[in-house]
């Protein structure tokens, strides 16, 4: 099948999804230890961090392609979010206008998405923390997007130099964002595994020096 148009915003045919309980697996663990358990590939360049302190969001990509500056496709992804699903926007970096605010961020939630993140600027970050939407971006700007288009919804977007295909796993939290492809999803896991029995095992050593110093 081929894209369809809505008013200049491509949007690519139905693609899969996981099942919720992959996601709630995932969300146990954090981007730093998966990112360890899938060789330290797929996570996005520092730039891209929460707005607010404690964010965090784990779900299946929905991506969005923007023009800089503009909006409209992020706006019509509205009528494509699945419960589960998270915004993955390539707003191209653009730091002169704020791709999305409090009005979208609690209309996805409100959709069902898990949160998004914008490679791009963002605004209203002290409503967005009240709500409670998790949305992770390259800064802040309290300019306004033009509503314009073009625009791309359901095609593979480039965020913090890893690409995102649609119903690829997204986890971002404190440290950033990693993306997982579903094929590699148990192979994350396993990994993560190993990596959290190991770092429990080296804690539990720094215990003990503890305890044999203070004793």
């Amino acid at each position: 099948m081929s894209s369809t148009s809505q008013d200049n915003v491509r949007v690519a045919p139905a693609w899969a999804r996981v099942a919720p309980e992959v996601l709630q697996r995932l969300g146990a663990h954090s981007t730093a230890n998966l990112g360890d358990g899938l060789d330290r590939l797929n996570i996005a360049d520092g730039g891209i961090a929460p707005i607010w302190p404690g964010a965090r969001a784990v779900g299946t990509a929905l991506p969005v392609l923007t023009v800089a500056g503009d909006n409209k496709a992020v706006i019509a992804a509205l009528d494509h979010i699945r419960p589960g699903d998270l915004v993955v926007i390539n707003a191209l970096g653009h730091d002169g206008r704020a791709i999305l605010g409090d009005n979208l961020a609690q209309r996805f939630a409100a959709f069902g998405a898990t949160g998004a993140v914008v490679d791009g600027y963002v605004r209203d970050r002290a409503i967005i923390e009240e709500l409670g939407v998790p949305v992770f971006a390259r800064g802040l700007t309290p300019a306004g997007p033009f509503k314009n288009g073009p625009g791309a919804i359901g095609e593979p977007v480039a965020i913090g130099g890893v690409v995102v295909h649609p119903g690829d796993l997204v986890v971002a939290d404190g440290d950033g964002v990693i993306v997982i492809p579903p094929h590699r999803v148990e192979e994350a896991l396993t990994g993560v595994e190993a990596i959290v029995a190991r770092e429990a095992a080296l804690d539990a050593e720094v215990a003990g020096l503890r305890a044999r110093a203070a004793g």
